[in-house]
């Protein structure tokens, strides 16, 4: 696909459960190298050894199961991908709260807000993955509204995201978006909630 430089029309991007998607597109926005293809997106559900340790087929095996790509009458599965004109470009995870035990701001957020860490009703969007060579598409601000979509059909009370604060002109590595920025969840809808570091909020969205 020749790609053009600068945001992509919104109607040129099409987002869909991942189990209607198939492995081979997933992969495609995964990749090879980098975080993203290290983490497979399980640095928020598993151990800490479970996550390094074994090898990365094995946390992608895990993705395939999770995900159910390929099975469109699945009633369950992790995420949303994203497609540019046809192009598997994004992906992002939503579910759950109680999928992501590791979440780093999961314990003193909820301690201190005092909710229920098995409340299932409250959805978490937890990452965003861009495919090499469409990044700077609009591709994670037309994933963000589907999963408010998603999660509302799914009868979610409400969906919380924990992006990074970006300044205008600062430099922030791809690797620490993989939550998203605070203005992208505001323009989304979401309000803050709380703020468990300098850099970190909570940002949220109650149905």
């Amino acid at each position: 696909m020749r790609l053009r430089p600068g945001p992509a029309p919104a109607d040129a991007i099409t987002v869909v459960p991942a189990n209607e998607a198939s492995w081979e597109d997933l992969r495609a926005i995964f990749g090879t190298r980098g975080y993203t293809a290290y983490c497979q997106c399980q640095l928020f559900k598993v151990g800490h050894y479970a996550w390094t340790d074994p090898p990365v087929m094995e946390r992608a095996a895990r993705l395939r199961v999770q995900t159910r790509c390929g099975d469109p009458e699945a009633t369950t599965t992790t995420g949303l991908v994203a497609y540019l004109e046809g192009e598997p470009v994004g992906w992002c995870a939503v579910e759950p709260r109680t999928a992501y035990p590791r979440l780093p701001v999961r314990r003193v957020a909820l301690t201190r807000r005092g909710e229920d860490k098995h409340d299932e009703s409250v959805w978490a969007v937890t990452c965003f993955a861009t495919r090499a060579g469409f990044r700077r598409r609009g591709v994670a601000r037309a994933l963000l509204p589907a999963a408010v979509e998603f999660a509302r059909g799914r009868d979610a009370r409400a969906l919380e995201g924990y992006p990074m604060i970006t300044e205008p002109g600062e430099e922030v590595t791809w690797g620490e978006l993989h939550v998203g920025s605070r203005s992208m969840f505001a323009a989304a809808g979401f309000l803050e909630v709380f703020r468990p570091t300098l850099r970190r909020v909570v940002m949220r969205i109650d149905y």
